[in-house]
């Protein structure tokens, strides 16, 4: 190996720094011109909890022994604390806790969150944001269904975000669906997926699955009518 190598600096002086330059990883701290600058914006940033520490508050808020504020009796969540989802809230810490209590999911399903993509924001230094594509199997009878009755339900892709204040209590937690087609719920996340995947939604529009008003149906149909006639002329 020693004299190929030798023989190959010899005939082609450059093939092997050529070899070293294109084996070398491309760096991974080019910024594209769509993209923020998330090392610049951190290190302007006044929050003094840095990302990697944040993330890692966040983990332990979510673990079994905090639970975002159902293991501790609140403890994690500060005071002006507010929960805001797609339909639901902005709530305080109170009404949070009491709402938790009374759904007991963990309580009547065997729940994989399956959580991943934990980041924090440049923009907001204070909030983690990550992604789950929860997975339950129902153990308890809920809501008057039996657990025999019932398939494993699967949530769809949702999008959580944790803000933190400077002494690492939650101030808000949140999140949505960002894909409604996928899963066996409706669409639907949170709470109200799982009212849904047993066959007990709350019989109101925001616990249906989507679908579109009959303005937004008329509109579709005036320009899909207008569209062909375009094309037809």
């Amino acid at each position: 190996m020693k004299t190929v190598s030798i023989l190959l600096t010899a005939l082609f002086p450059g093939a092997l720094a050529f070899s070293a330059q294109s084996a070398a990883p491309a760096s991974s701290n080019k910024v594209a011109p769509f993209e923020i600058d998330s090392e610049k914006a951190f290190a302007e940033s006044v929050f003094p909890i840095k990302p990697d520490d944040l993330i890692n508050r966040a983990k332990e808020v979510l673990g079994p022994d905090i639970n975002i504020g159902i293991s501790d009796g609140g403890r994690c969540i500060a005071d002006d604390f507010e929960f805001c989802a797609p339909v639901v809230g902005p709530i305080g810490k109170d009404a949070y806790l009491e709402a938790l209590e009374g759904f007991k999911l963990q309580d009547n399903f065997d729940i994989t969150q399956n959580m991943f993509g934990f980041t924090v924001s440049p923009v907001q230094p204070y909030r983690v944001y990550f992604f789950s594509h929860q997975t339950a199997k129902q153990v308890q009878p809920f809501l008057g269904v039996q657990p025999d009755d019932t398939k494993e339900l699967i949530l769809p892709p949702q999008c959580h975000h944790l803000d933190f204040d400077e002494e690492g209590k939650v101030k808000e937690f949140g999140f949505y669906t960002v894909d409604r087609r996928y899963g066996n719920t409706g669409g639907l996340g949170g709470a109200f997926g799982y009212f849904y995947g047993v066959g007990k939604p709350i019989p109101i529009p925001e616990c249906q699955p989507y679908k579109p008003s009959f303005r937004f149906r008329t509109l579709q149909f005036i320009n899909k009518v207008f569209s062909k006639k375009k094309k037809e002329d």
